[in-house]
């Protein structure tokens, strides 16, 4: 097992081990009071597959232990949905004493921390993250939210987790659509701290040396979650490509394009427009494009960008009326650059 400890506000492990998913009661058992209650959260596509390894392995432990499902897909990241959870909160009980267990990806993981960092004004949580995107990123950092209709992850909190259970044997049930939708997150980590991790990625397949990449990747993330916990300086950088990724989620419904493809389609149009304002080197759009294309993943939309740019003043990096771009000097250097709407506009001129 390879353990990594997140040191913030709340300090808490990473544990990353083939098999670990089933030994989630011994892990918890090592953080929680034993008796505690416990409801697991999944999704209908995920709790098929190993929400019963979970619930059984945590009731071996000793903790009171029920399931909670939802129905699948980033539309049913409403707060509708944290209403009918904390239905399931309440049915088991929970106290502050007890916890919540996030079984899934990126949408479980969000979801089910917001709903304990708002149940009787927090609980603990643990992830158990399952896709890709969830295992390298979402599941590390305490960001939590729901979408609305105004816009993605508008309505949130930062809570941290107690514990993340990383088994990247999970990763073997995944579609390949999925696991693309992953790689657009850590083609991204790449791209704004670390060349030599993307010229691992062009140059190999990354499944043939998982915990290596799975690694680098969390490395990056715990990092960027040390030195700005609270999204307001360092951590942002992390949202390179997801200025124009959000405004496309958005804009097609949160259907047809998942995150993973829009965050890769805002990556190459923010270099573009870094390019053309000679802000970056020349050639990064095209190297950001071949590493994207190498796994699956879509380099350009047909959206019309006069749409893309209103939606995107919309996103929670806008202060006052900047907003906070990411952008890259080179592969593997990135900044933020801060920008009014009419510097959005001519940013943007490249890609009309």
């Amino acid at each position: 097992m390879t353990t990594l400890t997140v040191h913030t506000s709340s300090p808490y492990q990473i544990r990353i081990s083939r098999g670990c998913i089933s030994l989630a009661g011994k892990a918890c058992a090592d953080i929680f009071h034993p008796g505690s209650r416990a409801v697991i959260v999944s999704d209908s596509n995920v709790a098929p597959l190993y929400a019963q390894k979970v619930l059984s392995s945590l009731k071996e432990a000793g903790f009171a232990a029920s399931l909670f499902v939802f129905p699948a897909g980033e539309g049913h990241k409403r707060l509708s949905t944290i209403e009918t959870m904390y239905s399931a909160f309440a049915g088991q009980g929970l106290t502050r004493s007890d916890f919540a267990v996030a079984l899934g990806g990126g949408v479980t993981g969000d979801m089910a921390g917001f709903a304990a960092a708002t149940w009787l004004r927090g609980i603990r949580f643990i992830q158990i993250p399952t896709s890709l995107l969830a295992q390298i990123d979402s599941s590390i950092g305490g960001k939590t939210g729901v979408d609305t209709a105004e816009g993605k992850n508008l309505v949130g909190a930062f809570h941290q987790p107690s514990l993340v259970l990383i088994d990247p044997d999970t990763l073997s049930t995944l579609s390949p659509h999925f696991f693309a939708d992953g790689m657009g997150e850590a083609i991204k980590h790449a791209c704004i701290k670390s060349r030599p991790l993307f010229d691992f990625i062009c140059s190999t397949d990354v499944r043939n040396e998982l915990e290596r990449f799975l690694l680098e990747n969390l490395k990056i993330k715990r990092a960027a979650v040390e030195q700005d916990e609270f999204d307001n300086g360092e951590r942002m950088k992390l949202n390179f490509g997801h200025t124009f990724g959000h405004a496309l989620e958005k804009l097609y419904g949160y259907r047809g394009l998942s995150h993973g493809e829009a965050v890769g389609i805002g990556m190459v149009m923010m270099a573009k427009c870094g390019e053309a304002a000679g802000l970056t080197e020349p050639g990064t759009a095209n190297k950001i494009s071949s590493a994207l294309k190498k796994y699956g993943l879509p380099v350009d939309d047909r959206a019309d960008i006069n749409s893309i740019i209103e939606t995107a003043m919309l996103d929670k990096k806008v202060r006052g009326n900047v907003i906070h771009l990411v952008m890259l000097k080179r592969i593997g250097e990135s900044f933020l650059y801060p920008a009014d709407r009419k510097r959005l506009l001519e940013l943007t001129e490249v890609l009309r």
